[in-house]
């Protein structure tokens, strides 16, 4: 039985990958087998966008102490419940739905492909089911929720992840996405951002930052002179495991986002990214090489990821020497921005806003610079050429508006919806409790009970 699974899932994704041979002897595709091809394509992107929340729980929980550990990892799958809920009760037809410039007005409460004509406007362009879309953006919605946890670690309350998750998933996330995928303003203006550059990874990475700065440092983060103090994660294993992963689900991300694949330019894309991500864990190791003395391991992983991030926009529309040309720029200028915001007093745990902000608007830029007009043309993408291919400053002035308008409009609904968080409830849980640990204060054990136990009695006996 395992066998005969096997054979079915392989060859399925045979057809997906190699579709013309598939059926070259009977002439070109039916209308049911292109349909069946897209979707099984997109379902098996979603699969892997989906599984990036694997990444992002090993990613976070390793980056932190061993007393915070499993709440980090568990609230992975909170605010995925809340994204997944929220997405499919206002976040589609807010992102997608028939509508203004701003935001959609039709398709709430999606009840599945019977409401596609109010979604002709945003996702009528490929073959692939509505269903089967809904699902893939709504993967989306949930890695964006996921960065904008990572600045709120190891000392916000778990009812603010609830408050601010839902809010976040509603009225930020799907406005943003609306903009530039939904036929909104920046869609109009023809924004470059095939995968998310600034739909995804800044959107998720200004909630990030603001709302590290309106819960301060965690305690013991800086000294009395105001200088950083390093506080290591506990367990760098998993740190690199979930890196992988997330490299891994980048695959579903940015190929995936060809929605289709017919005519293979989605392994254009994924020949793209792959090289960005390589380039940019190199030039983040070198840099912390030459900054330390020493090759740092999490610097070199976050320039993995901020290359990832950077090549999200920009993947379908680069030849490959740009692509990492973007990854090496993304993974040196991400480990030099951390360095000087946690200098400035940011305490950023995964460094979210470095990773997937700075990265994110240098992303969305890099096309208004590299954006070939071949690619273009030939992948029917939006948007014109770069500068550096005589394409002027008009498609840099459009990412440069894009992202402007981004960060301004998530900084201030962030701001808000948290600063009233914190008149009515606080956003921090008390000094007793993060010493303590999150694990223990908020869900009455912890992630690592014997581990915990035995330090928690080698203390006590120092104490005596």
């Amino acid at each position: 039985m395992k066998k005969k699974m096997l054979m079915m899932f392989l060859a399925m994704v045979t057809l997906m990958i190699y579709p013309v041979s598939a059926f070259a002897a009977d002439g070109p595709a039916t209308p049911d087998l292109q349909i069946g091809l897209d979707t099984a394509f997109t379902f098996l992107a979603f699969i892997l966008v989906f599984f990036m929340q694997a990444g992002f729980a090993m990613l976070e929980a390793g980056s932190v102490r061993m007393k915070n550990a499993g709440h980090v990892a568990g609230k992975t799958v909170l605010t995925l419940a809340i994204a997944c809920l929220c997405f499919w009760a206002l976040g589609f037809g807010l992102g997608f739905g028939n509508g203004n410039s701003f935001f959609g007005t039709t398709g709430f409460w999606y009840g599945g492909d019977t409401q596609a004509a109010s979604f002709d406007n945003a996702l009528g362009f490929s073959d692939v089911t509505l269903n089967v879309k809904f699902l893939f953006q709504m993967a989306f919605a949930a890695v964006s929720l996921a960065i904008v946890s990572g600045g709120m670690a190891e000392r916000a309350k778990l009812s603010v992840y609830i408050i601010f998750g839902i809010l976040f998933s509603v009225v930020i996330y799907p406005v943003v996405a609306h903009w530039v995928w939904g036929g909104g303003w920046l869609a109009e203006l023809s924004m470059q951002d095939y995968a998310g550059s600034t739909v995804v990874h800044l959107t998720g990475a200004t909630a990030a930052v603001v709302a590290t700065i309106l819960l301060k440092p965690r305690l013991g983060k800086f000294n009395k002179e105001g200088k950083p103090v390093i506080i290591p994660g506990h367990n760098q294993v998993f740190t690199v495991l979930g890196v992988i992963i997330l490299w891994f689900g980048w695959f579903g991300f940015n190929p995936g986002s060809a929605l289709s694949p017919m005519g293979g330019f989605f392994g254009h894309v994924a020949l793209t990214t792959n090289i960005a991500a390589a380039a940019g864990g190199l030039a983040a190791l070198i840099a912390s090489w030459l900054y330390f003395g020493k090759s740092d391991i999490p610097a070199m992983l976050n320039g993995v990821l901020a290359a990832l991030v950077a090549i999200t926009g920009a993947c379908a529309y680069v030849q490959p020497w740009a692509a990492i040309i973007i990854g090496l720029v993304a993974g040196a200028f991400t480990f030099m921005t951390s360095q000087w915001l946690e200098r400035a007093g940011l305490d950023d745990p995964i460094y979210a806003f470095s990773v997937h902000g700075i990265a994110g608007m240098w992303g969305a830029l890099s096309t208004g610079l590299f954006a070939d007009p071949d690619l273009i043309e030939k992948g029917a993408l939006v948007g014109k050429a770069g500068l550096f291919y005589d394409g002027g400053f008009h498609q840099l002035g459009v990412q440069a508006l894009g992202v402007a308008g981004t960060f301004v409009f998530v900084a201030v609904m962030s701001f808000i919806i948290l600063y009233v968080i914190k008149l009515v409830i606080g956003l921090r849980v008390t000094e007793e409790e993060e010493l303590m640990g999150l694990d223990i204060s908020e869900h009455g054990t912890y992630g690592y009970p014997e581990q915990m136990k035995l330090i928690a009695e080698s203390e006590s006996k120092t104490r005596k």
